[in-house]
């Protein structure tokens, strides 16, 4: 039988690495949160979301590539028509018909799109968030879904940058991202860095060797947004030992590694290429080493490189404690995940057990605030709710975190003075209370939910406030905001 100090660990632990207590939930899992999150870790596969519009990124690509050219003659068509009036005389409108009440309504044609229905990139944003959402709701701990959530971040894009990140985001977090969570850092690496999306993204498909064939005919050259970024954000971190040099040099060894376009010459439209026609010829040095492999190889020798190098180790590690344990990392947790990495060579796995198994992960005081949308996911598990698009995206929206939509290539902040400010907090005090209206009906008593939720968690002081609420709403919403549901 666990002490109350194990069992309160144990809750602990459930909300630091998971995503919380789920209506429903047998009250044994918190006894055996450790073992069910590594069971998780050795399966190393995860769930792909389910009903999704297209099977992956070059499916996409031909879609997105037919919508625009229909766009475009509907624009022109649009267009024509205008000057066409405008140029022609007037005619007098005729008499308006005779209507009833009783008047059939004519149907409309079959292709005709509904006046209110979002374009295709649009839409398919909104089925990929609604299928991301659903897992994270259904994951029994939802280690894995916080792991997706981290590392898409880690390595993120912007869905607003234009119709192909905004199409492709789901795509690339299912294909670069969760495929190689408890897998191979360096794989995870690649996969990234080569998806369309991120190509797109950080302005690599517009990149050109000045010395390459096609540099020498257009007279372009090198765009250094994605190699910045590889060194700055995803590998070895702004204390990396870099400089400016290695910065150029990568761009030139990535220079082909771009996105087919419409024409299909390099293969299916929207998918990843490596066009060697815009390759930047030569052996160029980073870090102190030179490269010298043919085409594509070249990028690759160069992201194995980076993904051992122990400044890469070093930083991940940071990242990761940071996370999940606290905005002040303990040090000898940090030099213990980064001594794995660097041992297992970057095995995701084995970096993530040593941060369960870790007992200073365990006993940490529960200081990190919730970010948006831990906090939705949460509470939408705890009050057994399955949400639309418009209850995910308007709160994700208002508190600041939409899905794949951060400001910029560093992604969501990941500290308490980002979502902690007094004008955050109101935002989700107005959150909860509309959370707390819409779930009132479905639940009998907020003082049982409150125990079943929090179970150990639960102090005197939030028991009280629950059972003291003027209303349903009000407790559940007391519930949702209190300090043992807020922070993990």
């Amino acid at each position: 039988m666990a002490s109350p100090s194990d069992a309160r660990s144990d809750s602990v632990g459930l909300q630091r690495f998971g995503l919380g207590f789920a209506l429903g939930q047998s009250a044994e899992l918190r006894a055996a949160v450790r073992e069910r999150l590594l069971a998780e870790i050795d399966r190393r596969v995860l769930p792909q979301p389910a009903g999704v519009p297209f099977s992956g990124a070059a499916e996409i690509g031909a879609a997105l590539y037919a919508f625009e050219d229909r766009e475009k003659l509907e624009r022109e068509a649009r267009r024509a028509a205008e000057t066409k009036v405008a140029a022609a005389p007037p005619v007098p409108a005729p008499p308006a018909p005779a209507t009833s009440q009783n008047q059939v309504a004519q149907p409309k044609p079959a292709n005709e799109k509904p006046a209110n229905e979002p374009a295709l990139p649009y839409r398919t944003y909104r089925d990929e968030v609604l299928a991301r959402t659903r897992l994270a709701l259904e994951a029994e701990t939802g280690f894995g879904e916080r792991l997706v959530q981290f590392w898409s971040n880690h390595f993120c894009i912007g869905a607003t940058k234009s119709n192909m990140t905004r199409i492709m985001a789901g795509a690339y977090e299912r294909e670069a991202i969760r495929p190689h969570v408890f897998g191979r850092f360096e794989e995870m690496l690649v996969a990234a860095e080569s998806h369309p999306a991120m190509l797109e993204f950080l302005d690599n498909r517009l990149s050109i060797g000045p010395s390459s064939p096609a540099g020498k005919r257009r007279g372009r050259g090198l765009n250094e947004n994605l190699a910045r970024e590889i060194l700055e954000l995803h590998t070895l971190g702004v204390s990396g030992g870099y400089a400016q040099v290695d910065v150029t040099n990568l761009a030139r060894i990535i220079t082909g590694w771009t996105v087919v376009g419409r024409e299909a010459v390099l293969g299916f439209p929207g998918s990843f290429a490596f066009n060697a026609g815009l390759h930047e010829p030569g052996a160029p040095a980073m870090l102190g080493k030179h490269y010298g492999q043919p085409g594509k190889a070249q990028g690759l020798a160069a992201f194995s490189d980076l993904a051992n190098h122990p400044a890469t180790a070093d930083f991940i590690a940071l990242k990761l404690v940071r996370h999940f344990v606290a905005d002040d990392p303990p040090p000898a947790l940090v030099r213990d995940l980064s001594t794995v990495f660097r041992r297992t060579e970057g095995d995701l796995a084995a970096v993530s057990r040593a941060l369960v198994e870790s007992d200073a992960a365990w006993t940490a005081e529960p200081t990190k605030i919730r970010s948006p949308q831990e906090f939705l996911i949460a509470a939408f598990r705890a009050l057994g709710r399955k949400p639309d698009f418009g209850q995910i995206i308007g709160p994700l929206n208002a508190m600041g975190q939409p899905f794949w939509q951060p400001s910029g290539p560093n992604g969501y902040p990941d500290g308490n003075d980002a979502w902690g400010s007094p004008e955050g907090i109101k935002t989700r005090i107005d959150v909860a209370a509309g959370w707390g209206r819409q779930a009132a009906g479905n639940v009998p008593d907020p003082r049982a939910l409150a125990e079943e939720i929090l179970g150990p968690l639960m102090s005197a002081q939030t028991r009280q406030a629950v059972a003291r609420a003027e209303s349903k709403p009000q407790a559940l919403a007391l519930l949702l905001m209190s300090p043992e549901f807020q922070r993990r």
